[in-house]
């Protein structure tokens, strides 16, 4: 049923994976980094988006871990996570849906490794897509050439002209995204591929070098030195 209440903003957080190549000796989004949990540092910058509605965070099931490194959280923690972030996604939408959030609503998907997070960022990600059909994605243009690889050596050098890199926050309306990530299967990475596989084009919002998501173990070090500075 179509509603006349203007749409409400929602951030959800996957925060289910372990994190196998960041070296971390465990879930990576529990690591330390400056004084506080890889998970902490992205929730706090999300709580300082005024206009989100709330903050739904999906742990694996059994997840046991999670009060403890993010004391006082004031959002929701579900423990329905999938074996891959599309289906961490798609549960936690489901479970979007159980407290109230309708079709029309806005949903942004963020990695709970990108702990460099702004609230600035995520402002301007709102502004650019709260009016647009489809919505769409922090991402930026790929600056380095690019290499084709083969066996571990270069084999080809691919056009880079109009390649992005996508990060997070992703924004799209629960009502398109949902059917979209049940469509696109569990192996799809990122929503904006879910939504572009309905045939949609995401708008491509400029983000910043630092938002990156750690990933690799000299990840943690370049981390802890830029929110050091901060």
């Amino acid at each position: 049923m179509y509603s006349t209440e203007p749409p409400r903003l929602y951030a959800l957080v996957p925060c289910a994976g372990v994190g196998e190549r960041a070296g971390a000796g465990g879930p990576k989004q529990y690591a330390m980094l400056n004084g506080r949990t890889l998970v902490a540092h992205t929730l706090a910058a999300l709580a300082q988006v005024t206009r989100l509605a709330g903050v739904m965070v999906v742990l694996s099931p059994g997840d046991t871990r999670f009060a403890e490194a993010v004391p006082g959280f004031e959002g929701w923690a579900e423990p329905v996570g999938g074996a891959t972030r599309a289906e961490s996604v798609s549960r936690g939408l489901d479970a979007l849906v159980e407290r109230g959030a309708l079709p029309h609503d806005w949903v942004l998907v963020h990695d709970a490794a990108r702990c460099l997070l702004r609230p600035e960022w995520v402002d301007t990600l709102i502004d650019a897509c709260r009016d647009d059909e489809v919505g769409g994605l922090l991402a930026l243009p790929l600056a380095d050439t690019l290499k084709q690889a083969a066996g571990g050596r270069s084999a080809a050098t691919l056009d880079r002209a109009a390649k992005w890199q996508a990060q997070t926050p992703q924004m799209f309306r629960l009502g398109l995204l949902r059917p979209a990530l049940l469509q696109a299967g569990p192996a799809v990475t990122d929503e904006a591929s879910a939504i572009e596989a309905l045939g949609h084009a995401p708008l491509l919002v400029r983000g910043s070098l630092e938002n990156f998501k750690i990933t690799y173990p000299p990840d943690f070090e370049l981390a802890e030195r830029l929110l050091r500075s901060r």
